[in-house]
């Protein structure tokens, strides 16, 4: 696959100028030079075969020479909802997420969630999708939403989506995860993961009024980004989707 960059303009020319820190590395830390070939997306989808004409200090003027529609999406959309886990745990999750074919990540804000979606954090988290992406091959980017309580998560699907949330104490009367698959083999999929604390006694009221799939990930109890990452795997390798 080569060196891919990402450009955050719409490849819709011939010629385009690369900038940024996207050029800054082809540059300075590949040491790039006036013929090289390199691979470029713009989060449409397409990737593009380009080589370098001109190099500047801080830019790159590049000629596209093959435009491809490469698909490496699920055919489904799967979307996480989760409270951010502390620290560098949170580029790990994102990293995860994205190369599993995450459609969308929703930052959760849960009574007991311990680090918060500033605005800040919801960048940090971006850049991590495109370096993520860059190394993965995708050419879509995983969408960072904006942050929603439980309440305004449970507003959100449509009736269409299969709609689970881990929970490591699940009511009596809760399914294991392949009967909810097998039922909507093929439906968008939601997954809820709580904070380091756990759901709140409500919270897990709210899910299950709303027919929500309350599941448990096994007997042990996983870090928000272990459980995270597990039930999004555990729905993308099933036999449908591999």
């Amino acid at each position: 696959m080569g060196h891919r960059y990402f450009i955050d303009t719409p490849v819709d020319s011939d010629h385009i100028t690369l900038t940024g820190s996207e050029a800054h590395h082809l540059i300075h830390v590949m040491r790039a030079e006036i013929g090289d070939q390199l691979t470029l997306f713009d989060g449409s989808g397409n990737q593009f075969s380009a080589e370098i004409q001109q190099l500047k200090k801080n830019a790159a003027d590049l000629l596209i020479c093959e435009q491809q529609a490469i698909d490496r999406e699920l055919p489904a959309q799967l979307t996480v909802a989760t409270a951010l886990p502390k620290g560098d745990r949170q580029k790990w999750l994102v990293e995860k997420l994205v190369e599993l074919g995450t459609s969308c990540l929703i930052p959760l804000v849960t009574q007991r969630s311990v680090a918060k979606p500033v605005p800040q954090a919801l960048a940090r988290l971006e850049r991590s999708v495109v370096e993520s992406s860059k190394q993965c091959g995708r050419n879509q980017l995983m969408k960072i939403n904006a942050p929603l309580t439980v309440t305004e998560l449970i507003e959100k699907p449509s009736p269409e989506t299969l709609c689970i949330v881990a929970h490591p104490e699940p009511p009596s009367d809760g399914k294991s995860l392949d009967k909810p698959l097998a039922k909507q083999p093929e439906s968008n999929l939601l997954l809820a993961i709580g904070p380091e604390g756990g759901w709140a006694d409500q919270e897990i009221e709210q899910f299950a009024a709303a027919q929500w799939h309350v599941l448990s990930l096994g007997p042990r109890i996983l870090r928000m980004e272990t459980a995270a990452i597990a039930l999004a795997a555990r729905c993308v390798f099933r036999d449908h989707w591999m």
